[in-house]
């Protein structure tokens, strides 16, 4: 979908209702000057930082940790635990907050980022001052032009203000904050890769271990990495307390998460929903939300949660934002994108469009991403143009094997059961973006293989490979 429509869609413009749906980082988001400091001032701004200032940083971290912030920025883990991984004793300390959305599909960070920067902001230095962190680096994805610019504003007002740098509101907290523009890459949404690329290097990941963040991250230093979303709630939870926080959503899913829908849908658009109650059903029909699939047509298959996680169908529309079910039935929340197809869609050629994007992507560090991923790509190539061999569906899944160890070397096992490749899959590269390539093209054929199978023109018997040399035993 268009990445400028998503903003005219935004469901909380003037003239939208939201009803009794809490709002949390999107509160700001119905004045056309969110982005400044004095709209920020007038709508409580700020307010958290300091009340945070008043309590010790243990306390702050209790309080964070209490309230179970999970991160949002894929991979769920709690905020609070992620803080007191850093080795005590070891200065100076980092925040790196994670800029570089580019997961198909999602797009909510850089609406935050453009309508809220002061909430980000102050985000930031609550962290910094709960976990002892020194200096705080704002990674911001290249091609966010309004997101860099809306940031830079902003911090130049909180500089002039006493929110950031010496002294901060009065105190002997100091922090600066710096904002570094990356230059396109998706491997850099990796936390190591882009711990590399902020210090002057090529984006690429780093062996984990030796290599994790908290305890060996930037310069070498233990180092904290967020997300966006994460740190946006920071405020709130300092202003209202973690019992507040918990209030929203369930036990294990706590507060709200903003979701960005595309495809086809009648209104696409970012949503702030409670997590852990909020179905897919309710998001992608809701009167207050998507509204229901275009033209009236049928559901065929949808995304939750960006372009690396496995595809669900309408059977599971019921499942609701909350990992604990998501996963067991087969996918991911990942970073907060759900795509949605009707029934005209081309299964093949969507499964390819998510497969170039990701063999493109790839850095090139590990074989099995740089080879194995072009390979995805060539193989369904030739299947969408309507040049493949049965062969070609065997070859897909022997790759698929390669970069992840456990997958069905070949078609013909398909039948047996595709589905037992386990999710998350076991990887045989460093990050995800080998995997990433594979994941589109497994949910496709295991879901909608009669569609590849309508393609292959070419009726050609080629043996496949021995399941032992595809790399895929158990």
């Amino acid at each position: 979908m268009d990445r400028g429509r998503a903003v005219t869609t935004w469901p909380h413009a003037p003239g939208f209702v939201a009803g009794d749906r809490p709002r949390i980082v999107t509160s700001r988001f119905e004045h056309e000057d969110s982005y400044t400091l004095r709209r920020s001032l007038e709508t409580g701004g700020y307010e958290g930082l300091k009340a945070a200032l008043k309590r010790t940083p243990a306390e702050v971290h209790e309080e964070v940790r209490a309230s179970t912030l999970l991160g949002r920025g894929g991979a769920g883990f709690p905020a609070g635990t992620k803080w007191g991984l850093t080795p005590k004793g070891t200065w100076p300390r980092y925040l790196v907050v994670n800029g570089d959305e580019s997961e198909p599909g999602t797009y909510k960070d850089r609406l935050l980022m453009e309508r809220d920067p002061h909430q980000l902001i102050e985000g930031c230095l609550i962290a910094c001052w709960a976990a002892g962190l020194s200096q705080c680096f704002l990674y911001v994805r290249g091609e966010m032009a309004l997101a860099q610019e809306r940031i830079a504003a902003a911090l130049n007002e909180a500089y002039a203000a006493g929110l950031v740098g010496r002294n901060i509101l009065g105190t002997s907290f100091s922090v600066d904050v710096v904002l570094h523009w990356g230059a396109g890459a998706y491997v850099v949404g990796e936390e190591t890769a882009l711990i590399e690329s902020l210090e002057g290097n090529r984006g690429m990941p780093r062996l984990k271990p030796p290599y994790f963040p908290a305890a060996i991250g930037l310069y070498g230093k233990p180092t904290i990495v967020n997300n966006v979303e994460t740190l946006s709630n920071l405020p709130f939870i300092a202003r209202n307390g973690s019992a507040a926080y918990t209030a929203i959503g369930t036990a294990t899913s706590p507060g709200t998460r903003m979701v960005a829908v595309s495809g086809h849908v009648a209104r696409p658009g970012v949503y702030e929903i409670v997590n852990g109650t909020t179905t897919f059903r309710d998001l992608i029909y809701g009167a207050d939300f998507c509204q229901g699939i275009r033209g009236g047509r049928a559901l065929k298959a949808f995304v939750p949660g960006g372009g690396s996680a496995p595809w669900f169908t309408a059977d599971q529309l019921d499942l609701p934002f909350e990992a604990s079910q998501v996963g067991p039935a087969g996918s991911m929340l990942g970073s907060g994108a759900v795509m949605v197809m009707d029934e005209t869609t081309d299964i093949p050629a969507a499964a390819l469009s998510l497969t170039n994007f990701y063999a493109h992507e790839s850095c090139g560090k590990c074989t099995p991403c740089r080879e194995g991923g072009t390979w995805l790509q060539r193989i369904l190539s030739r299947v969408v143009a309507g040049e493949g061999t049965d062969a070609d569906l065997d070859q897909l899944l022997e790759v698929g094997a390669m970069i992840c160890p456990g997958a069905f070397p070949h078609a013909s096992s398909s039948r047996l059961g595709l589905d037992a490749v386990p999710f998350p899959y076991k990887m045989t590269t460093i990050c995800f973006v080998g995997p990433s390539a594979f994941a589109p093209v497994h949910s496709a054929l295991t879901l909608f293989r009669d569609e590849f199978e309508a393609k292959i023109v070419k009726r050609i018997s080629i043996p496949v490979i021995a399941a032992s040399a595809a790399g895929g035993g158990q």
